[in-house]
């Protein structure tokens, strides 16, 4: 049947690729005064597909305070991926509350107010990584159509407000090309800042959320309507 036989052919595909070593590769993408911000791309690049490859971006986690895209307890997530027929792109973001003075911030509103700016710091400059990949489509023969972000805690937020902010059309969305959207977003651990419940102006796409209680906790879940 043709069910069996694609299931036979993945197979086989998947122990072709069990020993092929994932390629990285490291690019610029953006300067902005003293930070020179970077991705790295993994991919199996010995494999030659038959289609355009999905992407998947991911932003690391630190408290917008630290963090590294390349690690280590992130790599056999991006290789997963990668030996699954994804091009893995592992993006810098600046994280501007390493640079909080804390004689500066006398009242939580301060801090909300430091809070966001790290925010839209990182959303803009996951649009930027997000605007390389495109430009890069044809050379990396990938599918602009299917490329999915992905964090971990202040990158899971950051992904997050990155799709409400585009389905909000905030400024910072004007990076991106007209009528782009994320083909998902996968969150460990994010949230959508806001001082108010979220509202969308256009339905996101599909999003997966894990959260656990451990380390950020929470009272509710607001599920995304528009």
């Amino acid at each position: 049947s043709t069910l069996s036989s694609s299931s036979a052919a993945s197979d086989v595909y998947k122990r072709q690729v069990a020993n092929v070593e994932v390629q990285k590769e490291n690019f610029v993408f953006s300067i902005k005064g003293t930070d020179t911000l970077s991705l790295d791309k993994y991919e199996l690049t010995s494999m030659s597909p038959a289609s355009k490859k999905p992407v998947m971006i991911f932003a690391f986690g630190g408290g917008f305070k630290g963090g590294d895209k390349a690690d280590k307890g992130y790599v056999p997530y991006f290789e997963f991926l990668a030996r699954n027929g994804f091009v893995v792109v592992s993006t810098d973001y600046r994280t501007t509350l390493k640079n909080l003075d804390p004689s500066k911030v006398s009242s939580p509103m301060d801090f909300i107010a430091a809070l966001q700016h790290a925010i839209d710091t990182a959303v803009e400059d996951f649009y930027d990584a997000t605007g390389f990949v495109i430009n890069q489509s044809s050379d990396w023969n990938i599918d602009v159509e299917q490329i999915v972000a992905s964090g971990s805690s202040a990158g899971a937020i950051t992904v997050l407000q990155a799709e409400y902010d585009l389905c909000n059309g905030h400024e910072l969305a004007k990076r991106l090309p007209a009528g782009f959207n994320y083909a998902g977003v996968i969150s460990y651990a994010g949230a959508v800042s806001g001082v108010l419940p979220p509202h969308w102006e256009k339905m996101p796409c599909p999003i997966m959320l894990f959260h656990g209680d451990a380390a950020v906790s929470y009272t509710h879940l607001t599920l995304p309507t528009k």
